[in-house]
Parts: structure tokens; sequence; C-alpha cells
């Protein structure tokens, strides 16, 4: 069963399980820690569900903190904590640890696993890196990430995915929607010499863009008639206020499914008003004159 834990109190006898063990076997060797952040003014208050057999180890984990969420106000559905536990496998369960906060309406899952190179295709339905041995205990079909960020972003909130500091990955489910939580990456010497967004421009207005044959930053060969779609002038608008975007960005900030995105910005790059920088996208010349 769950048992509160008290740093400092009793000897935490999973200290140096780190290093043992390192064939793929899905053992659990780590003890889970669930700190639940009640109180502002103290050290959050740290449960452990002791390692055991996987089904019940994954089970029990959700369990708990469906409960410790929900004791706090929570209103994150326990079907879709479910999903996010269940990733810990991936992880090979290497030190899974969960943090609830904001009253139970923010429970940010991380793990030191391997990690998830591509992010933005861990959010897409049928992608999938479970194992045969994996799917003993889980679907294994590519679909815990991406439903649970549709239940949150549909029901206003938001799931983002994240490197954890020294390996592995951080899942962070909220209510609330986040425009932070994003992937870094780092832009060539060849784009980075590009100039920024300027930041006095306009948000990009509501009614159709086209492009004027007479403005004066390009010539007229150069910028043929463009009406662009609602969701076309969403990511105008969000370069407007940042120098770079990505699907997760945009899934987070306006709503709708990463896929979506993801082809809305294949279309701006194939008609030049945006850029593909690693995983990221920044605005073209011409895109930057749009804005203008």
């Amino acid at each position: 069963m769950a048992r509160d834990f008290f740093p400092f109190v009793e000897e935490n006898t999973n200290q140096n399980e780190k290093d043992a063990g390192s064939d793929n076997s899905l053992t659990v060797r780590y003890a889970a820690r669930i700190a639940v952040y009640d109180d502002k003014a103290a050290a959050p208050r740290v449960v452990l569900v002791e390692p055991k057999d996987v089904r019940s180890y994954l089970d029990e984990i959700a369990a708990t903190v469906n409960q410790l969420a929900h004791e706090q106000g929570g209103k994150i559905p326990f079907m879709v904590m479910r999903e996010i536990v269940e990733n810990f496998i991936h992880a090979r369960f290497v030190a899974p640890t969960i943090s609830i906060m904001d009253n139970g309406n923010t429970i940010r899952f991380s793990d030191q696993g391997p990690g998830i190179k591509e992010k933005n295709r861990a959010l897409e339905f049928g992608t999938s890196s479970a194992t045969e041995e994996m799917k003993s205990f889980i679907r294994g079909v590519g679909f815990g990430l991406p439903y649970a960020q549709q239940y949150m972003v549909e029901k206003g909130g938001s799931l983002t995915l994240e490197d954890n500091i020294s390996g592995g990955t951080i899942v962070t489910l909220s209510t609330r929607r986040s425009k932070d939580a994003h992937i870094q990456t780092l832009p060539t010497q060849e784009e980075a010499e590009e100039l920024p967004v300027n930041q006095n421009q306009q948000t990009v207005s509501h009614a159709p863009l086209a492009v004027s044959h007479q403005t004066a930053a390009q010539p007229a060969a150069h910028l043929p008639n463009l009406v662009l779609t609602d969701r076309a002038k969403q990511v105008l608008q969000y370069l407007s206020e940042h120098e770079w975007v990505g699907a997760t960005e945009l899934t987070s900030t306006y709503g709708l499914s990463t896929p979506t995105w993801s082809r809305e910005l294949k279309s701006l790059v194939n008609i030049g008003i945006i850029g593909k920088v690693g995983q990221k996208y920044k605005l073209t010349t011409i895109g930057e004159t749009l804005l203008s």
C-alpha cells in the first residue's frame, strides 16, 4: 500500500538502487515518489508507492495520485492520469516522481528513463515505442499521450512534454492553458544571423490577410496574393509575440490537435511564410512583411 514518507526521518531503502541491474527486463526497482504541495508555506508532503509487480505498481500509483489530487480539489479525471502513469513503463520505472500542485489542478509526472527524442510525434495517435514485453501490461498502440492531450485541450487545459534535467521526460497536466512549456532548440549559425521579428509589430488582424503588391519591403514578384486560413493567421499571431513556434505551442495556446497544427505549419513552409529550424519554425522575410 502507499504510505506517507517523511524525509530525514526514516531510511530510504531505494537510495542506492539506481545502478542495480542494468538488464532491460521490466522489473520495478524504485519506489514512486508523489509530492503533494498542499501548503505553500511548507515543504511538500511525500507519499511512496513501493516496488511490486508491474501491473499492481501502475494501478497503485494511478489510484494514489487520483486520490491525493482530488483531496486537494483537483478536476483532472482518473482516466487521463492513468494514461500518463502507464507511460512510466517506457522509462522502465527509473525514478518516477509525481508532483501535485495548484490544488490538484496541475500534476507533473517525471522520470529518469531514456527520454523522448521526437516529442511532437509522441503526441500523434498511433505512434508508439512499446516493446512486446511492455504490451503485456499496456495497450502499446500510441493512444495514451495524444488522448490525454486532446482531452485536456478540449476542456480548456493543457498537456506539455519536456526533457528532464539529467535525462528522462516530464509530462505536465494542467487545467490551465500553458504558453510557456515548449521544446528549446538552438538555431543554426546561418539562421541566427537573420533579423528577429520586430517586437513593435501588431498582432494579425482577424480580417483575411492579403499581400499588397505595393509593399515597399519586398519586390512585387516575391509576394503573391495570399488569403490565409484562420489557423494560418493564428500561427502568425503567435509569431508576432514569439520568435519560434511548434505544433505543441499552438495546441497549448489555441487548442486543436498537434497533427492539425503540424499540417498547417508545413503548408506555411510550402508558401514561404515560415521556415523550419530544427524542430521549430520561424518567420521568413515574407512572413515578417505580412506582419508589418
